[in-house]
């Protein structure tokens, strides 16, 4: 049986935190859960260690001094995985727009020959719930932007429900992952795809947040537009290579 991992980086998700650690524990599949918690002023990460005796050696927490960033969290979640010799390691969002029961489904498309897959909104099957029409077309209008600087066959490269193996993230070279938000997703898929690993999509139904605060900005959609460009040009000149 294989080993896996999820990591779930947090940010004042005191509605949600244990509600979705709950929600993994309680699958057939058997999952280890990783928080990543940026200083969560609102106890996030006291609630995750109050937790911590119930599901011994299952549920680990690395809490980080600030808000370092989405793809900063992820990445020191990677290294955890991989030194702690995970098969599968997963992503997924605390605020259930990511739904739990949807993870065996991303792992067993591994387990049927992808090195990588990933939950998507946008393959036949996938869909949103609740989202403004402003924010599908952004998202679309930006998958399409991708699919045409990259030339990723990925119908959804933000996606950040994703399922790496173990061998994905131990070929990529981590440090140079630059980006910080949400072009992170990118950037990994990117890196993944030009490594010539195969990378197949889940379709999933998003779900907008029903408790928190939604952590976007316009920050993060900056980065996601202009650093896709440069990312494909450097690229050119530098591998992903480990």
């Amino acid at each position: 049986m294989s080993k896996n991992l999820v990591i779930i980086p947090t940010f004042n998700e005191k509605e949600n935190i244990e509600k979705i650690i709950r929600a993994v524990f309680a699958l057939e599949m058997p999952f280890h859960v990783l928080i990543v918690d940026d200083g969560s002023p609102d106890g996030t990460a006291e609630i995750v260690k109050s937790l911590q005796a119930s599901f011994q050696d299952k549920l680990h927490i690395i809490e980080r001094e600030g808000k370092l960033g989405l793809g900063t969290a992820y990445i020191t979640g990677f290294r955890f995985g991989l030194n702690h010799s995970y098969d599968y390691i997963c992503e997924m969002d605390a605020d259930f727009s990511h739904n739990p029961q949807d993870l065996p489904r991303l792992v067993n498309a591994c387990l049927d020959g992808a090195d990588m897959s990933v939950g998507s909104r946008y393959t036949k099957g996938g869909g949103t719930e609740n989202w403004p029409m402003d924010r599908l077309i952004l998202s679309k209008g930006a998958s399409y932007y991708v699919q045409a600087i990259t030339w990723m066959r990925i119908k959804d490269p933000t996606a950040g429900f994703v399922c790496y193996s173990h061998q994905v993230l131990a070929a990529i070279d981590l440090s140079k992952i630059k980006f910080i938000g949400y072009a992170f997703q990118i950037e990994m898929k990117y890196a993944a795809k030009t490594l010539g690993f195969k990378i197949k999509e889940v379709p999933i139904i998003f779900i907008d947040r029903i408790e928190g605060v939604s952590k976007m900005s316009s920050g993060i959609i900056k980065e996601a537009v202009f650093g896709v460009l440069s990312m494909r040009i450097k690229s050119i000149f530098n591998s992903y290579s480990n």
